[in-house]
């Protein structure tokens, strides 16, 4: 049995009941969407319907593994190198938010490609002939959905890494303070920090408030990179770097006092002491 008609029978047994039958009527609904041109407001509640029905029986297929499966078995079939890892997989399985995520990226591919491949005459046929014979719409986009599967799982995992990695440094523990990291964005390099002292993950929140390139400073900041190749990935001056990342720490201090965010009290306390030195100085 060929991969290809394995999917197709697994799909079937997740839909529970004969989908073919439906292949009349969803032969007419193709030729009436064709007569627009798969275009307008009627293929937009085609495609929404679509959607909508698929959607409860992928999220169940992602929980059980399933989806996983096939993708990973028709990826092999065409040689391309693809692999979930089972932390992933925990994931999947427990967590419906990460489920919702991924899935979301899996639709958006999934009807771009099947809306594509309609416009070109491509893709669904009600007189498909192959080894396993025709198949309703519904089973056919969620093999379209096995099939971006790969793609989406590969954006979501480099996504959880890099979060990951970037939560890792927020946490102002006493291994990231002195020398990249939240330390080296706060000038923190003089202060002892306890264990227990975690930065607060509002710390995204008001990131989020910034600038597209405040924004991105900052990121490169806190993932230790040097101000000379900051400047040089965002096409921006040393001096501008530094700016922007002034501005944020002002934020943050702010936010401090606002109660918004934990910071330790002795380096906002600190900074603006050093401030008030600095005026009185000019």
């Amino acid at each position: 049995m060929s991969v290809d008609v394995e999917i197709f029978e697994t799909i079937d047994a997740v839909l529970g009941r004969d989908h073919t039958a439906r292949i009349g009527t969803d032969a007419t609904r193709i030729k009436e969407l064709a007569d627009c041109g798969f275009a307008g407001l009627a293929y937009e509640v085609f495609e929404i319907e679509l959607v909508r029905e698929a959607e409860p029986r992928l999220l169940g297929m992602l929980r059980e593994g399933t989806l996983t499966r096939l993708a990973v078995k028709q990826c092999k079939n065409r040689g391309w190198k693809f692999f979930v890892h089972e932390d992933d997989m925990s994931v999947l399985h427990g967590s419906p938010l990460e489920r919702d995520i991924i899935m979301v990226d899996v639709f958006t591919e999934a009807t771009r490609k099947f809306h594509r491949d309609l416009q070109r005459g491509q893709g669904w046929k009600a007189d498909r002939n192959g080894p396993r014979g025709a198949c309703s719409l519904l089973s056919y986009f969620i093999g379209q959905c096995v099939w971006v599967f790969r793609r989406a799982y590969v954006r979501w995992a480099r996504q959880r890494v890099s979060w990951a990695r970037l939560h890792a440094v927020y946490d102002f523990t006493e291994d990231a303070a002195n020398e990249a990291g939240i330390g080296g964005l706060l000038e923190a390099t003089s202060y002892e920090i306890e264990d227990s002292e975690v930065f607060s993950t509002d710390f995204e929140d008001i990131l989020d408030e910034q600038a597209p390139r405040t924004q991105a400073v900052v990121r490169l900041t806190v993932m230790g990179f040097p101000d000379a190749e900051i400047a040089e990935r965002l096409k921006l001056t040393a001096a501008a770097v530094r700016q922007r990342r002034s501005r944020f720490r002002t934020a943050l201090y702010q936010a401090a006092r606002e109660q918004r965010i934990w910071i330790p009290e002795e380096l906002h306390a600190k900074t603006a002491s050093r401030r008030q030195n600095q005026r009185g100085a000019v």
